[in-house]
């Protein structure tokens, strides 16, 4: 039977028959009609960017009807297992589903450091294209980020947070204890624009500082750590205590000592800010070297006194 690659993506494409199609029909019949179309385009062109709404529609029909509204945000930091609910063997039916669907086999080892409906996204068209697997999404507790940053509060604007190799996203919730929202304004506290630039600058530091960016033997060092320049921030939304920012940066250039970002910040659905360029300044430190474990000298024999040893010669 004839086949085809898709210059594009490298996805070797087969013939998409009417039996297939039925069956592609019955396999996604409990899955939204927008996830047949994305499945059946995917089948026929090989386009990858028909993947995020396959995998999501395939993951919507598994999550209990209270929790699909969160994917609606097409959040990739939603946890599978504490946002979604999804255990180990609804995660395994979601699988089987998926290779089902695409035509694909997946070994159940790849599966264990999926975290994050962006994990399952970005391992499903790596696997789709035959590219390496990226490293799994990496969690950052607050205490942690305290433990780590050169900012510390009542100037830090990170609460939970995760970096993987792609970029970094946190959620920030305005207390309304801010000490700046006395003033900013009299009887009608607002978040400063400054301060939700600050805040994507601050996810940046931890993106440099969680490993992400380095050379052989190094690590970047917080203390060379230095704001830049920022161009294209515009400001879309007034953000007013109780609401929850959701921050993301994704890298643009890195290569020291400039790394470059573009960052948004959005509160549920709407956008709130967003910033095309924040490029910082950094620099390496060689990183420390783990002591090396001493291993006690095998016990000697006791020696002969040499009297005794030329006696019984």
């Amino acid at each position: 039977m004839a086949q085809s690659v898709n210059s594009h993506s490298g996805v070797l494409l087969k013939p998409f028959t009417a039996e297939d199609d039925a069956n592609l029909r019955e396999a996604l019949k409990r899955c939204s009609a927008a996830t047949y179309e994305a499945a059946a385009q995917f089948r026929k062109t090989g386009n990858t960017e028909h993947l995020p709404a396959i995998v999501l529609g395939i993951i919507e029909r598994y999550v209990e009807p209270d929790l699909r509204a969160k994917l609606k945000d097409a959040d990739d930091d939603l946890r599978v297992i504490e946002d979604l609910g999804i255990d180990s063997l609804t995660m395994m039916e979601i699988v089987i589903l998926v290779e089902d669907v695409l035509q694909m086999t997946i070994n159940n080892e790849e599966l264990r450091h999926l975290r994050t409906v962006g994990d399952v996204k970005t391992f499903i068209e790596c696997k789709v294209r035959g590219l390496p697997l990226p490293k799994p999404t990496k969690f950052i507790p607050i205490e942690q980020i305290v433990s780590v940053m050169p900012i510390q509060p009542p100037f830090l604007f990170l609460g939970e947070a995760s970096v993987n190799a792609h970029g970094a996203n946190a959620k920030y919730k305005i207390s309304g204890q801010e000490f700046f929202l006395q003033g900013h304004f009299k009887d009608n506290p607002v978040l400063p624009a400054s301060i939700m630039l600050e805040a994507l600058g601050q996810l940046a530091v931890l993106f440099l500082i969680e490993g992400q960016v380095g050379e052989a033997g190094k690590t970047v060092d917080h203390r060379t750590i230095f704001f830049t320049s920022c161009e294209g921030v515009r400001c879309h939304r007034v953000c007013r205590p109780g609401d929850v920012l959701s921050l993301s940066i994704k890298p643009k250039r890195l290569k020291s000592p400039l790394a470059t970002f573009e960052g948004q910040i959005r509160v549920g659905q709407e956008k709130a800010a967003i910033a095309e360029e924040i490029t910082l300044t950094f620099g390496f430190a060689e990183e420390i070297a783990q002591p090396v474990p001493q291993v006690a000298p095998a016990e000697q024999p006791v020696a002969l006194n040499p009297a005794k040893s030329a006696v019984n010669a």
